[in-house]
């Protein structure tokens, strides 16, 4: 097996990777070193290039999928935190919440082009599968951003760039996160302040349902295999919320480590993988078989389990648990099998990422 699990370690400033080598087999392999608190989930290319935001020091690392070492760092707008890489993997938008804008980087040149003005507080985004549109969480002002790529996908132009909706989601509802369903149909927004998750008709930029949940301090969305359910990961209450896609209801609740954020799943087994970045802890009255610590990834294993009744019913659900660094806040599943790349062009930017190192010094 050659799966491997990121998981963003914000107050390490790292990012640890586990080796998979079953179900229930994960060995930490590596601490990379990156900038002063990551953010967001590592976004791969399929050439084996990942990325991840620097919040603190205005930068993105890129790291190497197969030699597991940072390779660069490209400087950006202030605090930057969502990524997304657009179709044809030239090009990578990023949200700067300090700066309010959206970065635009050259993946060729790794240099930034320009950044898009955009509304108060942008935090993280989606890219649709045909690569047109950006859908950007504009965190300090409840709505998506609608950004049109045309011009940047058709001309290579960055400056054509432009927000061409937005989609209210409701003032204080603090959209931190959205994912695009595996249909590339619909849109599940995770929000820090309201108990429910707003779903979005892609084709017509309308809200079509905000599904109730039992509680606020939703962080990420991410789909199972087949579609069949979301998965929203509620920080406050230490728990995942399962969503039907068809009915757009509430069917169960998973608990998990304490202070969940980011999620991740792994196809191959219908295995979960939860950031537990421990700011929160669980209820007194919380009866789990399974003792969560922090600073760890939930494994969460789905088969055998019906998500579409309540646990008394569809089943218990199987854990296990990673340590990883301190305040691991996103978690990406990367398939090193998958790639091929260019070692020359990475050992290129390895070489001078450590120059620019030695001459701070």
């Amino acid at each position: 097996m050659s799966v491997e699990i990121y998981s963003t370690d914000t107050d390490s400033g790292q990012i640890t990777v586990i080796r998979k080598d079953g179900p229930s087999a994960h060995q930490v392999t590596k601490e990379i070193a990156v900038g002063n608190a990551p953010r967001g989930g590592v976004k791969f290319t399929r050439d084996g290039r990942g990325f991840v935001s620097n919040t603190s020091t205005n930068t993105v690392s890129e790291l190497d999928a197969l030699t597991r070492r940072e390779v660069a760092r490209i400087t950006v707008g202030s605090g930057p935190r969502g990524l997304g890489i657009v179709p044809g993997e030239r090009y990578l938008l990023v949200s700067n919440s300090g700066s309010n804008t959206v970065s635009v980087v050259d993946l060729e040149s790794r240099t930034e082009l320009t950044q898009v003005a955009v509304a108060r507080d942008p935090r993280h985004m989606a890219i649709s599968k045909d690569g047109r549109f950006a859908y950007v969480c504009i965190w300090g002002s409840g709505y998506i951003a609608k950004l049109d790529l045309s011009g940047l996908v058709d001309e290579g132009k960055p400056d054509s760039i432009r927000e061409v909706a937005r989609i209210h989601i409701g003032e204080d509802s603090f959209p931190y996160s959205l994912n695009i369903d595996r249909s590339g149909k619909r849109a599940y927004v995770a929000c820090n302040a309201i108990e429910a998750v707003p779903v979005i008709d892609l084709d017509t930029d309308k809200v079509i349902a905000k599904v109730a949940v039992k509680s606020d301090g939703g962080r990420a969305v991410a789909f199972t295999p087949d579609n069949a359910f979301a998965l929203l990961t509620l920080e406050r209450i230490s728990q995942i919320a399962v969503i039907d896609t068809d009915e757009l209801v509430t069917t169960r609740y998973i608990p998990v480590g304490p202070g969940p954020r980011g999620i991740a799943v792994d196809d191959a087994d219908n295995t979960v993988y939860c950031s537990v970045f421990a700011r929160t802890v669980p209820s007194e009255d919380e009866k789990v078989e399974f003792k969560f610590n922090p600073h760890t990834l939930t494994v969460v294993h789905l088969d055998g389990v019906d998500l579409s009744l309540p646990a008394d019913e569809g089943g218990n659900v199987q854990y296990d648990e990673v340590r990883v660094g301190y305040g691991p806040c996103s978690v990406a599943v990367f398939n090193t099998a998958e790639v091929a790349y260019d070692e020359s062009k990475l050992n290129e930017a390895a070489a001078r990422l450590n120059d620019g190192a030695k001459a701070a010094r």
